[in-house]
């Protein structure tokens, strides 16, 4: 199946200087660098409407621009999976994502995504890179996600995310008790040993994780966390670093850390909470047309609520 697509986007001034290949690659992150050296041969990706070579520099300011066939390589298919939208427009939906639910289809998850689903709501995002998804969460985090529904959108909202002005806030509950609140900004890159793990590596991924305390338990603290930038498994591995994983990770998170002297109903409620304890709570972005700032919020779901609530119980019983 072929489908034609009309992409735009201005070199921005830190890419100044760059080549066009470079600068066409962070720009179009959705497209291969060989796609994309080849449209730039063949012209159809142009620099304020002319055609320049991949070695060519750029300056900030430039437009680039493609209008071109694309070859669908891969085609996933429409499930009706229900989702919970929680906004939704002609350029843009916002999805309140379960937990137990793969964003996109890879190796060992080719079904029961959210892109199937997704598919199925709107048939007509099959015409947009990765179906519209510009952002991901992982399996087991619950919350806020942004679709595009438009190639507009879609451009608008990978640009936002590539020059960090949209705001993704979360909650997470933590092992051990945090003084106060931070800021991490550690690199991270794969794990030498686990590769499915990330880890703190002097030349890996900027990374940088605001957060604060909201409630200290006994052996516990609920944060509130603000990404700055957006790395996989970055509050995950961050609080890992530092010595706080997130309750029930079962990738980052070694031993349950049960207070002395908790009741068995808490002691059952720990060991029973199987996921990460993430949830992202608020998202805020501008409008891909309008440029009109919006903001979205969503309440953690009920297996965060009930563990809260017996965090909240173990600390008033101990104090009794």
């Amino acid at each position: 199946m072929t489908r034609e697509i009309s992409l735009s986007a201005e070199v921005p001034e830190q890419l100044s200087g760059n080549r066009l290949d470079q600068i066409a690659a962070r720009l179009f992150p959705d497209y291969s660098r060989a796609k994309l050296q080849s449209w730039i041969r063949d012209g159809a990706l142009l620099v304020n409407d002319k055609q320049l070579r991949p070695k060519d520099r750029l300056q900030g300011g430039d437009i680039l621009s493609v209008e071109a066939e694309l070859v669908a390589t891969e085609t996933w298919s429409a499930e009706p999976i229900p989702l919970d939208i929680i906004f939704e427009d002609e350029h843009l939906l916002i999805v309140n994502k379960s937990a137990n639910m793969v964003v996109h289809p890879a190796a060992g998850n080719r079904t029961g995504t959210l892109l199937n689903g997704l598919l199925n709501y709107y048939p007509c995002l099959a015409e947009l890179p990765r179906a519209g998804i510009v952002h991901r969460l992982d399996k087991d985090t619950t919350g806020l996600m942004v679709v595009a529904k438009s190639h507009t959108g879609h451009t608008d909202l990978a640009r936002q995310l590539r020059e960090r002005t949209v705001s993704r806030e979360y909650e997470a509950i933590v092992k051990g008790v945090l003084t106060g609140g931070g800021t991490l900004n550690a690199p991270l890159g794969r794990h030498p040993v686990n590769r499915k793990k990330r880890a703190v590596q002097k030349l890996g991924q900027e990374a940088i994780t605001h957060y604060r305390v909201i409630t200290r338990f006994r052996s516990h603290t609920h944060v509130q966390v603000k990404l700055e930038t957006g790395r996989t498994h970055q509050i995950r591995a961050h609080f890992a670093y530092i010595n706080h994983p997130l309750v029930g990770d079962q990738l980052y998170g070694g031993r349950l850390g049960l207070p002395a002297a908790c009741s068995v109903t808490f002691a059952e409620c720990l060991k029973n909470f199987q996921r990460q304890a993430l949830h992202a709570c608020r998202l805020q972005l501008c409008h891909p047309i309008s440029g009109e700032s919006q903001a979205w919020e969503c309440h953690r779901p009920l297996d965060m609520e009930r563990l809260l609530e017996q965090l909240t119980v173990d600390r008033e019983l101990e104090a009794l």
